[in-house]
């Protein structure tokens, strides 16, 4: 028989303890928002659709990037036990410097596109969590604008070598004027990769007003708003160069640029060199003797060629070749805290996260690229107790499997 009793008020009125209602809708959306992919459902209903999907979207089927994504859920951890880590610690050291995290903002081009702070937004909020922020060549703020939102942290530049070179080279010398420490050389866009999303959308730079696109944005005015009452939308360290936007944008695409290019612009970078985009193990030792610092396995968020090698999946190759002669760090497909850890374990020096950070720009701003940070970081020292490793040096090629569902087959 199970014993009742009257309940007794005071019992009650313990359960009856509301929470204090958020009245900030920003905040309430972002409160909500557990996992990145909880933001990128945010974003989706907050942002027209043709600007999501240039975010969103990728190279012709999208294959290179859902195979990267699959990669990294195809991951099989192996945790220790009773060992003790009541706290773990998450710095490392990247590049010449330190990180809070073993992660970075990633270059990324039209940002203030995706929502009206841009990079601004992105760099406040790495200079506050003690990472390093990538402006791209075809930002929408300058490389001054982002020295003065991040001033005391961590600035890095994404290079693309331009079929004018001087114009590159200015953007050398004013990077390394204002002190940003790290240049990002980049070699996976000989030529625009296919983006059928955007050619479906009929989607252009700036956006144009279109039937379809005012129906669109029609449940979304503060978009628009924001779009309209914020300066004109332009490549920022590319103002003073001229040209059209389209024309810009052209030019930043060059498949002549070779090894004297990279030699050109180790000569001028008083920095760290690091080639960005590479997919293959030869061309990762190949890199190791020309004097660059790193390299970043990356297929450019799967943007360019579609079916390329999947980052993930060619990181302990390279690792093994070339690991002890300079620094690797990986991109694409990186969604969770776990998938960092992961690819720590492996050999990865540090990441970085590109989509991952638009979609809380798009759902709340800066507090939207917080809310991002803050989760992956959650997420990041969570996999690191359930590990039982109490710093990122702990982790090894034994606590993780990589499955494959794609086994190439020998001729």
């Amino acid at each position: 028989m199970v014993q009742r009793q009257i309940p007794r008020p005071a019992e009650i009125l313990e359960l009856a303890k509301f929470k204090k209602p958020e009245l900030n809708g920003r905040r309430r959306r972002l409160d909500k928002a557990l996992t990145i992919h909880d933001l990128r459902a945010i974003a989706k209903r907050r942002t027209p659709r043709a600007v999501f999907d240039y975010t969103d979207g990728a190279a012709e089927g999208e294959l290179s990037l859902a195979r990267a994504r699959q990669a990294f859920e195809d991951v099989e951890f192996h945790p220790s036990i009773l060992r003790s880590v009541p706290e773990v610690d998450t710095g490392t050291t990247v590049f010449g410097g330190p990180s809070a995290l073993p992660f970075g903002i990633a270059p990324t081009g039209f940002t203030r596109l995706m929502q009206a702070e841009g990079e601004t937004a992105g760099a406040g909020a790495a200079g506050a969590a003690g990472i390093p922020f990538t402006l791209s060549t075809l930002g929408t703020a300058s490389i001054e604008t982002v020295k003065a939102a991040n001033p005391h942290g961590r600035n890095w530049f994404q290079l693309y070598v331009m079929r004018d070179r001087e114009i590159s080279y200015g953007l050398v010398r004013r990077a390394a004027d204002a002190g940003f420490d790290t240049l990002f050389f980049t070699v996976d866009t000989p030529v625009a990769g296919a983006r059928l999303r955007d050619k479906r959308n009929g989607f252009s730079i700036p956006p144009q007003l279109t039937p379809a696109t005012v129906l669109n944005t029609l449940p979304r005015p503060w978009w628009w708003w924001d779009f309209l009452t914020t300066p004109k939308l332009e490549f920022a360290s590319l103002t003073s160069t001229g040209g059209t936007v389209g024309e810009l944008l052209d030019s930043a695409m060059d498949p002549s640029i070779g090894l004297d290019d990279l030699r050109i612009i180790r000569g001028m970078w008083p920095g760290r060199l690091v080639v960005k985009g590479v997919q293959t193990v030869e061309d990762s030792k190949k890199l190791a003797g020309l004097g660059v610092d790193g390299i970043v396995l990356s297929n450019h968020g799967g943007r360019q060629l579609d079916r390329a090698p999947v980052p993930f999946h060619l990181l302990p190759k390279v690792v093994r070749e070339v690991g002890k002669d300079m620094e690797i760090a990986i991109d694409t497909g990186i969604m969770h805290g776990a998938d960092i850890v992961a690819a720590v374990a492996l050999g990865a020096r540090f990441t970085l996260v590109g989509r991952a950070y638009l979609y809380g720009l798009m759902a709340g701003g800066r507090e939207g690229v917080d809310r991002a940070v803050h989760i992956l970081s959650d997420q990041i020292v969570r996999t690191m107790k359930l590990l039982q490793v109490s710093s990122l040096e702990e982790l090894t090629p034994r606590h993780v499997t990589q499955l494959s569902r794609t086994t190439p087959l020998l001729g």
